[in-house]
């Protein structure tokens, strides 16, 4: 499948105007995950929406907790209030000073979040155990989240979905994104408190990692398809496969020799990433899909399609941020953390 559309081939003229070659246009295919990407592939804004779930809502309260310049603040405030991550509410009718609630979008992404820590509590955790312990309210029970069927509630696994595309599928010319550099702080998704989430971001938490990922999943191996698929540079690629091998969530196979060539094949790791990314997914065509779901997801075992759902593994039921209590297994004052209740306090009642 071509990567590019491919422009006349006129001669290059230095001389500016419309006679000058056009650039070829970039296609990228169209992808829920990847628009999800676009919000929480930042670590600050991941951090954000992060210690809104934990309960803070003013200014002071996401730069205490952070840490974060005033300016950085500010931007990420903004764009994630324009992105209807966030809305405004003033202290008081009298009052010029606003806080920032998570709206209906902002609250759906919590699913999202407890994929990714159910994933970080399994492999990542280095013996430390997982940062929270959370409770169920509606069952009153120690609760491990579980990515299941919404068809039949039981436990998805990678193997056992197959695909097809759906009336958003296809392929789009590429959007301008910030092309960032990963940072060398390998703990930029750890300010402030320890979290499986944050620990399973700073392994796949750019968006290139992600996409790679995807496209494993989609049953791409080799570099070239890769290279093709992503539109990625070969040195960014090698990187990120490097990268992801060394956390474990790729492996490197020879399937060719003379020349020696490779293919990269996820891991029992990495395929356990598969829930936290059909869950973004299903925020994604919820929130941000244009045209309907690119891809319609369909449970082999019980036959039906379904959208992925993050539900308790005791009661079975959907796992909702006003229903969860957590206790923590760490002192939030050794990471410089307010202290915080063991309830969302933001998203308590009517917001």
């Amino acid at each position: 499948m071509d990567a590019l559309l491919k422009t006349s081939r006129r001669p290059y003229s230095a001389k500016a105007g419309p006679k000058a070659r056009a650039l070829p246009q970039v296609r990228e295919r169209n992808c829920s995950v990847a628009r999800v990407v676009s919000v929480l592939s930042d670590a600050w804004t991941f951090l954000i929406i992060r210690e809104a779930f934990f309960g803070a809502r003013r200014f002071e309260s996401f730069r205490a907790a952070l840490g974060l310049p005033r300016a950085t603040l500010t931007e990420r405030l903004k764009r994630l209030t324009q992105q209807g991550i966030f809305r405004q509410v003033r202290y008081s009718q009298t009052s010029h000073r606003v806080g920032y609630r998570l709206t209906k979008a902002g609250l759906e992404l919590y699913p999202s979040f407890m994929a990714m820590m159910r994933f970080g509590d399994r492999w990542l955790s280095s013996g430390k155990g997982a940062p929270l312990q959370l409770v169920h309210d509606s069952c009153g029970c120690d609760c491990a989240p579980v990515v299941a069927c919404s068809a039949c509630l039981q436990k998805i696994s990678a193997l056992r979905v197959n695909y097809r595309n759906g009336p958003g599928a296809g392929y789009r010319l590429a959007q301008p994104v910030h092309r960032a550099r990963r940072s060398s702080d390998a703990l930029q998704y750890s300010r402030g408190r320890p979290s499986s989430v944050s620990r399973t971001l700073d392994i796949i938490g750019d968006r290139w990692s992600f996409l790679i990922i995807r496209e494993a999943f989609l049953g791409a191996r080799r570099f070239d398809r890769l290279l093709a698929e992503l539109n990625i540079a070969s040195n960014i690629l090698t990187d990120r496969l490097t990268r992801l091998v060394g956390t474990g969530i790729f492996e490197r196979c020879k399937y060719q020799s003379q020349p020696d060539r490779y293919e990269y094949r996820l891991t029992e790791m990495g395929t356990d990433l598969y829930g936290a990314l059909i869950v973004m997914l299903a925020w994604g065509d919820r929130w941000l899909s244009r045209g309907g779901p690119p891809i319609i997801l369909t449970h082999r075992d019980c036959g039906n399609d379904f959208t992925p759902t993050v539900i308790c593994n005791n009661c079975l039921k959907p796992i909702e941020p006003h229903a969860m209590r957590y206790r923590m297994n760490y002192d939030p004052r050794e990471f410089g953390a307010p202290e915080i209740s063991d309830r969302i306090a933001a998203i308590r009642g009517k917001e």
